[in-house]
């Protein structure tokens, strides 16, 4: 399986630098960050009591705003520990919609500070590759046990039947650019949901009605508990994975088009700070959405464009039924979509992997960044500290 040089079957041309494409390519990259997108989407709606199409409109429409400005497959993803934390919050330490709203506004300027301070720049200076690929191996290695423990097991002894035959079909299929798998298993899924969940589409299309976002104005007070409950928590993951990773992840797929580190912390930051206003939800780039684009056919923007297109439809016209209509897509399917995308972030290691020194430091950063807490902030300084200064000691050998 690789990662970076997928099997082109159909000899198609590389896309050139700056064009957008929407073929079946792009259609089957559109669903390859799904998998860690649309659960934490709807469980942020849910326990924040958030308003669906707001959430679903403004999600969708920065998706096609960044394929559009990157015209690469770099999508918009939830902020990670902030959705971890909003989902996992109990009656007695309610995480309010305002307060989201206000922490979302408090790490958008946060990164803007950094970005026009040039401090992104520094880091990416300053943070050496092998901490950079431990990190991507880190978060895989996190999606991949989410993907096993987790999403496949969701449907019982049925979803583990429906996870392994989706498994097979990407394994078979992937890179496959004539026959892409993400089409496969998706059309397999919605086969499952309307056979065996008894998805009932008529019932949904009943409750179509036109929506737009409601504007919402972050208050001072919400803004300061949001910056303390969230964004302290969020930023040094967002450092490591959505800007240094993103970047070199890019780097690594697209070296003739990959952005710059300002360019992706300015964007990430732009974004925070418009979502609030409407009722969105706090997002990112990441590696991780980049490599799923790419693992399942993405070449170009058109992947990112497509998929925004379709959270907002969902929430111009759907949200009123959205947790029927997301059904389609069962737990398995998502799961090994998830796997994949995964195992592309670790399989990035390879190229560290020569100098055992250099895998070590690597491995060790990503298992810290995995199961410490405030793991990506850990692994970052410690395997920063670490790598400058086993190459002091070898300078003096």
């Amino acid at each position: 399986m690789k990662t970076g040089s997928p099997n082109e079957n159909s000899n198609a041309s590389a896309p050139s630098r700056g064009s957008i494409r929407f073929d079946r390519n792009e259609l089957a990259g559109a669903f390859g960050d799904i998998g860690t997108d649309l659960p934490l989407v709807v469980g942020m709606i849910l326990a924040a009591g958030l308003d669906a199409a707001s959430v679903l409109i403004v999600y969708g429409a920065m998706q096609i705003l960044t394929g559009l400005v990157y015209r690469l497959p770099m999508p918009v993803q939830p902020l990670k520990a902030v959705a971890v934390m909003v989902i996992a919050q109990t009656a007695s330490n309610k995480i309010t919609s305002d307060v989201l709203y206000g922490g979302g506004f408090a790490i958008g300027i946060t990164m803007l500070l950094l970005t026009v301070t040039g401090l992104v720049d520094w880091l990416g200076r300053v943070v050496p590759r092998i901490v950079v690929r431990g990190i991507q191996f880190g978060l895989g290695l996190q999606l991949a046990s989410l993907a096993m423990k987790d999403y496949v097991q969701r449907e019982g002894l049925s979803g583990y039947g429906l996870a392994a035959i989706a498994f097979v079909i990407s394994v078979l299929l992937y890179g496959n650019r004539k026959y892409p798998a993400a089409l496969f298993i998706l059309v397999l899924g919605a086969g499952y949901s309307m056979f065996r969940l008894h998805l009932d589409l008529y019932s949904a299309s009943q409750q179509i009605s036109f929506q737009v976002p409601k504007t919402h104005a972050p208050q001072w007070n919400n803004l300061v508990a949001g910056f303390l409950l969230l964004a302290l928590p969020q930023v040094p993951l967002s450092i490591g994975n959505s800007i240094l990773a993103a970047r070199q992840t890019a780097h690594d797929l697209f070296p003739d088009r990959a952005p710059s580190l300002r360019k992706i912390s300015f964007t990430y930051s732009l974004m925070n700070l418009i979502n609030p206003l409407f009722g969105g939800i706090p997002t990112c780039h990441g590696s991780g959405g980049l490599a799923g684009h790419y693992a399942f056919g993405a070449r170009t923007g058109g992947s990112v464009i497509i998929y925004g297109t379709l959270y907002l439809m969902l929430g111009l016209f759907f949200s009123s039924g959205f947790q029927n209509v997301i059904q389609v897509f069962p737990m398995p399917i998502l799961g090994v979509i998830l796997l994949f995308e995964g195992l592309a972030l670790m399989l990035l290691i390879r190229d560290v992997s020569m100098a055992k020194s250099d895998l070590f430091i690597a491995l060790l950063v990503g298992l810290m960044a995995s199961g410490l807490p405030y793991g990506y902030l850990i692994a970052m300084v410690a395997g920063t500290i670490l790598a400058h200064g086993l190459q002091k000691f070898k300078k003096g050998f």
